[in-house]
C-alpha cells in the first residue's frame, strides 16, 4: 500500500492507494469521527462495489446510500437538488459523512453537497476512475455544471481521505480509461519532464493494466497534485498550471454537451492546441508537440477538436473561463516538456490558427 498526504494544516488529509476496497477501508477509523455514512454513487459503480463497500463499512458504521445516475449531464442543479432533499428527508444532520464512490461525476457533486448541507459537513473520496483516482478526488475542488459552463458552481471545500483502489481501473470501459490517460499526461508535460519521459517509456504495460506500474503513475499524479494544492489550495498561482489544455477543452465539453466529448477527450484535444499556441511562440519544438501528440494517439485519444465545431462555438465559453482575469482569456502553455505557464499573450490569429481555422483580414 501507498499512503500520501494533503498538507493544509488543521485541514490536512491522507490518501491511500492500495488493491483492495476493504482494505483501503480499514484506514477510515481515524479520519471519521460520525458514525453515519451516506454512499454517493451510480447504478454503474454501485452493481460493482456497493454492496462489498457497505459490507466493509457497516462493521464501524451506519450506512445508506444514494444512487444518482450515470453521465457528466447529471453533474447539475437537479441532481444537487435531489441530494439535498434525500438527505433532508432521511433526517440526516451534520453528524453524516457522505463517501463519494464513483468517477469525477460523483466525487464533485458529493463534495459540493458536502460543503453545502447544512453549512458543511464530512465528506470521503472513493474514486473509481483512472481520471477522479489522478485529479479530481484529491485537492478539494468540487462543482456542479451550468448549461453556460463546467464546474461554474462550486465550493473548495476537502475531504476527510481518499481511498485509491487501483484494481478499480479493471472494470473500467476503454474508453473511460483512456480519457484518464489525458490527466495523467498533463501532469507530465505541464510540471513533470521526468514523468512525461517515464510515461513513454512504459505506455506499453500502461495500456497492459500492469498493477505495479499503475500503481507507480496514479502515486506520482498525487504526489505532485497534493504538493501544488499545498502551496495553492485556492488556484492563486500554480494550481492554474493543472488547467493545462481545460480552457480549450472545457469550451469543447460545453458546445457539445456534456457527456457526448468526455472530459479527458477534451483535454487531449486542448493540451495539443495549446501546445501548439506554445510552439508559434517559440516555447515548443515542432518535435516536442509531436511527441505530446504521439503519445495521446498511443492511448487513442484525440488530438484535434469536433470537426463540427467553429472558431466561434469557442468563443463564447472560452470568455468565461474561471482563470479570466479583466475580461482577458488566459491559457496554460507549456514552456517545454515538464514546464508551463499561464499567460494572455495568445493572438486571435494564434487561435484560429492551432483550432484550424483561416485568420481573417482583420487578424
Amino acid at each position: 500500500m501507498a499512503q500520501l498526504k494533503v498538507d493544509l494544516g488543521s485541514r490536512s488529509y491522507p490518501i491511500f492507494i492500495d488493491t483492495d476496497t476493504r482494505q483501503l477501508t480499514a484506514h477510515l477509523t481515524p479520519y471519521l469521527k460520525n458514525r453515519n455514512l451516506v454512499i454517493v454513487s451510480n447504478a454503474c459503480v454501485a452493481d460493482i462495489y456497493l454492496d462489498d463497500l457497505k459490507a466493509a463499512l457497516s462493521k464501524n458504521y451506519q450506512v445508506s446510500h444514494y444512487l444518482m445516475q450515470d453521465g457528466e449531464q447529471y453533474k447539475s442543479f437537479e441532481t444537487f437538488h435531489d441530494l439535498i432533499g434525500f438527505l433532508l428527508e432521511g433526517n440526516y444532520g451534520r453528524d453524516t459523512t457522505l463517501v463519494a464512490l464513483g468517477g469525477g461525476v460523483v466525487g464533485d457533486l458529493t463534495g459540493f453537497v458536502a460543503a453545502s448541507y447544512q453549512r458543511g459537513i464530512d465528506f470521503v473520496q472513493i474514486p473509481t476512475t483512472l481520471l477522479s483516482q489522478v485529479d479530481s478526488s484529491v485537492g478539494g475542488k468540487t462543482a456542479i455544471n451550468h448549461p453556460l459552463g463546467k464546474n461554474m458552481v462550486g465550493a473548495f471545500y476537502q475531504p476527510k481521505a481518499v481511498l485509491i483502489d487501483i484494481k478499480s481501473l479493471n472494470t473500467l470501459p476503454a474508453r473511460e480509461f483512456a480519457a484518464g490517460m489525458a490527466e495523467v499526461i498533463k501532469y507530465g508535460v505541464a510540471l513533470d519532464r521526468a514523468f512525461f519521459d517515464y510515461l513513454e517509456v512504459n505506455k506499453a504495460a500502461i495500456a497492459a493494466f500492469d498493477t505495479q506500474t499503475l500503481i507507480n503513475v496514479v502515486k506520482r499524479c498525487c504526489e505532485i497534485k497534493a504538493d501544488v494544492v499545498r502551496q495553492d489550495e485556492k488556484e492563486a498561482g500554480v494550481r492554474a498550471l493543472l488547467n493545462f489544455g481545460h480552457t480549450f477543452g472545457h469550451a469543447i465539453e460545453a458546445h457539445m454537451g456534456y457527456g457526448n466529448w468526455l472530459h479527458g477527450e477534451a483535454v487531449s484535444a486542448g493540451m495539443v492546441f495549446a501546445s501548439k499556441v506554445a510552439q508559434l511562440n517559440g516555447l515548443l519544438t515542432v518535435e516536442q508537440v509531436e511527441r505530446i501528440s504521439a503519445l495521446l494517439e498511443y492511448f487513442k485519444l484525440p488530438i484535434v477538436g469536433p470537426a463540427t465545431m467553429s472558431y466561434q462555438d469557442y468563443m463564447p465559453h472560452m470568455r468565461k473561463d474561471k482563470k479570466n482575469l479583466a475580461g482577458e482569456i488566459r491559457f496554460v502553455i507549456p514552456t517545454g516538456i515538464g514546464s508551463s505557464k499561464v499567460t494572455n499573450q495568445v493572438s486571435e490569429a494564434q487561435l484560429k490558427q492551432v483550432l484550424g481555422f483561416a485568420p481573417s483580414a482583420q487578424d
